[in-house]
């Protein structure tokens, strides 16, 4: 399963065009695709207007969202969190920890477009969908 990340969707609903969004709009019917709660709540907070919002809202619907509210990934996010800020990197968002750690947790690829999610690929093993 391939996670699209809050900065793709950002990006593809806008209609921007970048490796990403490209990547996004050819699998869209061939790959399973989905996002997490979170993501979720990102994409829609930043939506103007009601009438895009519904209709935003409805096509992410669309996809599977994945529930990440729990202990376990609070835990084990701010413990890759350590890790990393003790190897020298520094991770920006708590978000981008939650949904990375979630990802490796379930062995889902991730689809983004943020340099945060790269420390986890480097140093943590996050498995990235390279566009």
């Amino acid at each position: 399963m391939v996670i699209v990340d809050t900065t793709v969707w950002i990006d593809y609903l806008r209609g921007s065009h970048n490796p990403q969004t490209d990547w996004l709009e050819n699998e869209l019917t061939r790959r399973r695709l989905a996002l997490t709660d979170l993501i979720l709540c990102e994409v829609l907070q930043g939506v103007r207007g009601d009438d895009d919002y519904i209709q935003v809202r409805n096509h992410l619907l669309k996809f599977h969202v994945f529930v990440t509210a729990d202990i376990k990934l609070a835990v084990r996010a701010a413990e890759n969190y350590r890790e990393l800020r003790r190897r020298g990197r520094t991770v920006r968002k708590t978000i981008d920890g939650l949904i990375a750690t979630f990802c490796m947790q379930n062995n889902h690829f991730l689809l983004h477009r943020d340099r945060d999610f790269d420390q986890f690929e480097n140093e943590l093993d996050l498995k990235v969908i390279h566009a």
